[in-house]
């Protein structure tokens, strides 16, 4: 018997949790398997914030709050905003929900009509396009590759707009690339978006503590303030704290759109963990030195691995101005044969290979909508990158 919906069967599970999890299988065999397919921090949870999460629970905050979560919540998300990004926002213009992923499904739920167009610049983050399937709308891929920056521009921008355009999608700094956007290349895309008000802008903003180089990060409400009632600004803690089991995430953007989002967390998972949102707000007000070493971690860590796949002949790639990942482009491989004689003939094909023989689990660019890529994420630690990188030379000097 069939359960899936047609809805259902359109979409594929996420495939970097799918890579991830046979990754984990096969460390439960005994194969030593290096995992750099899932963007997971390897630090432990700041102490302070384990702390306010274990008072919480002796405090008995263990009940369900309101779907828009507790206000001590969103006032430290308003504090946030406004210390950080120079953004003021009201208390009933914040929502919170079980991690970033399920704000963006809410705010597709909450607006999407049958054939409603979302526009999204590949390489987009995996579950972008599903979600919007799932919601009835239709994914328009605007492919952004290496030549343009991994960026979308004005031009193709305009291009891409139809009268069926609902949703624009942002990602800065970037998964899987790692590009960041400046303020002029948003204000050149906020140009556009004014002529076409029908068009609503998704800015995911999860990776905005993590940046790499000398691009620094700017929120797209800051650099078009003109679009600010048409923006849901998406944010979380799991990737700055190291708080991805907490599953807490928050959005800013309208109050419409606010009260919307809340109505289908009510029919839905409710509210988010009680705990998890005291321990947010502990993380959101309190000391921020955890994410400044954090991200020199991950600096120190970019610059490993850049160089180290820099060095092997065939792959191209440039380092990354954000978040943790590498993205390799690997043309080069496409074409050649394993040691037991199979062709790699896609880059699914070239990271199923580089997991099975070199045991170094990653995700291929297909999953973000461009190809041939691999996504490596350097969220682990460096003697871990260090020996799946040695790996990684071997399997690939193994292609003839």
């Amino acid at each position: 018997m069939d359960f899936q919906s047609a809805r259902v069967r359109a979409v594929k599970s996420s495939p970097s949790m799918a890579v991830s999890v046979l990754a984990k299988q096969m460390l439960a065999k005994g194969e030593p398997v290096i995992n750099l397919s899932l963007g997971e921090p390897d630090f432990n949870t700041p102490a302070h914030v384990i702390e306010a999460a274990h008072q919480a629970m002796l405090e008995g905050n263990n009940h369900y709050t309101a779907p828009n979560g507790l206000e001590v919540l969103r006032q430290a998300i308003v504090d946030k905003f406004e210390r950080e990004n120079g953004l003021r926002y009201a208390l009933d213009e914040i929502c919170v929900g079980n991690g970033a992923k399920q704000l963006l499904f809410n705010a597709f739920l909450a607006t999407l009509e049958q054939g409603d167009e979302v526009l999204t610049p590949a390489p987009y983050w995996v579950s972008y396009t599903d979600m919007a399937m799932l919601n009835g709308g239709v994914p328009k891929v605007v492919p952004c590759g290496a030549e343009h920056g991994f960026k979308l521009d004005a031009a193709r921008l305009e291009a891409a707009i139809t009268p069926r355009t609902r949703w624009l999608m942002l990602n800065s700094p970037n998964n899987p690339c790692g590009a960041i956007y400046s303020r002029e290349e948003f204000a050149a895309l906020g140009a556009v978006l004014e002529r076409h008000p029908r068009v609503l802008v998704i800015s995911d903003e999860i990776y905005e503590h993590i940046v790499l180089g000398r691009q620094p990060f700017v929120s797209f409400v800051s650099a078009c303030p003109h679009l600010r009632e048409r923006t849901l600004l998406i944010n979380g803690v799991s990737k700055a704290y190291a708080m991805t089991g907490y599953r807490l995430g928050y959005a800013a953007g309208p109050r419409e759109l606010i009260v919307a989002m809340n109505k289908t967390q009510s029919q839905t998972t409710t509210c988010p963990s009680t705990i998890s949102q005291l321990a947010a707000a502990a993380a959101l007000n309190g000391p921020q030195d955890f994410v400044r070493q954090a991200n020199r971690e991950y600096q120190a860590r970019g610059a490993l691995v850049v160089e180290d796949l820099a060095a092997i002949e065939g792959l191209s790639l440039q380092m990354p101005e954000g978040a943790f990942y590498a993205f390799p482009q690997c043309a080069a491989f496409i074409g050649r044969r394993t040691p037991d004689g199979q062709v790699i003939e896609t880059d699914a094909d070239l990271a199923s290979y580089l997991l099975r023989v070199g045991k170094v689990a990653t995700v291929p660019g297909s999953a973000f909508g461009l190809e041939p890529y691999i996504r490596l994420s350097f969220a682990t630690s460096r003697q871990e990158l260090e020996q799946a990188l040695g790996q990684l030379r071997d399997a690939f000097a193994a292609l003839a």
